[in-house]
């Protein structure tokens, strides 16, 4: 039995959790995903995994071979992309961390265009919300929607997205438009819960810094859910425009107080920092960089590439 393949085995099996999540991941039965794991065990003489009908769980000696295993399988990993950036070859699996809402709305049209340029790479997409390790969790780039992003990692900027403080008319006709971000306090709020500032609102207005305490009524970590609400007629929301932005361009929500902004962000593709890029990794930057550059209403399907 190949020691590599063993490795990746048991390296997926605890990433994932579950031997039927490994099998998925790398794409064989769960039997031989098994099998592996206890040719590995019985070769090294010791157990690796605690198993349960319920869950797995390391054991001492497991969790010392699953790092090192990580750390060897990262330096194949990076052996093999030296060797690919220098033939320039974007080809492989390219694990992708996104956030839920961009994701869908705006890199999800994109993925087959980007393969069509480049059929050798597989992308595996994975979104959420909450910020991954993306070293330990494997991923090779996530996409960040941040004021600045960790200076431990290889970041390009791709485009920047304003927060907007938004309400349907309806809503606004019953309970009134507030005028200054104090009055906040008094309405209905509808809270994205992954926001880093949460319930204390900031604004830059006319004469410097407001920031006031909401009270929401409605706690989500789900941004196109705030928005839902939003739309009925239940609150006012605090959400970037590559959210609302049709929205507010149709009528079906419009911008409170727009003469107290709130903050801009930034979107960047992060990535490890390694000495050397996998061209997929490139590719891919470079890809997204293009699609967004002219601004995130630009950045649609080449519709040329459609069949």
């Amino acid at each position: 039995m190949d020691k590599l393949l063993e490795m990746q085995t048991f390296v997926s099996v605890v990433d994932a959790r579950s031997f039927v999540g490994a099998a998925e991941m790398m794409g064989v039965s769960k039997a031989a995903t098994s099998r592996y794991v206890n040719d590995l065990e019985t070769r090294l003489g010791v157990r690796l995994l605690h198993r349960t009908t319920r869950r797995l769980s390391l054991t001492d000696e497991g969790e010392v071979f699953y790092f090192r295993c990580k750390e060897l399988l990262s330096a194949v990993e990076e052996a093999e992309a030296e060797l690919d950036s220098r033939s320039g070859n974007a080809r492989g699996l390219l694990r992708i961390n996104v956030p839920v809402s961009f994701g869908i709305g705006h890199l999800g049209p994109l993925w087959g265009e980007f393969h069509q340029q480049h059929p050798d790479v597989q992308l595996d997409i994975n979104l959420a919300d909450r910020i991954v390790d993306i070293v330990e969790e494997g991923f090779d780039l996530a996409i960040r929607i941040a004021s600045l992003p960790s200076s431990t990692l290889i970041s390009r900027r791709l485009a920047s997205t304003r927060i907007l403080l938004c309400a349907s008319p309806d809503y606004l006709a019953i309970h009134g438009t507030p005028k200054h971000p104090s009055e906040l306090a008094e309405h209905r709020i509808i809270a994205y819960s992954n926001q880093a500032t949460r319930h204390g609102w900031q604004f830059e207005g006319p004469t410097g810094a407001v920031s006031v305490r909401t009270r929401p009524w409605l706690n989500t970590n789900n941004g196109d859910t705030c928005r839902a609400v939003a739309l009925s007629h239940q609150g006012i929301i605090l959400l970037p425009d590559f959210l609302v932005g049709a929205d507010l361009a149709a009528g079906s929500l419009v911008e409170v107080m727009p003469q107290y902004r709130s903050t801009e962000l930034g979107i960047y593709a992060i990535y490890p920092t390694r000495k050397f890029v996998a061209p997929k990794v490139r590719a891919l930057v470079d890809f997204l960089s293009e699609k967004f550059s002219g601004g995130l209403q630009q950045a649609q399907p080449d519709r040329r590439t459609r069949p």
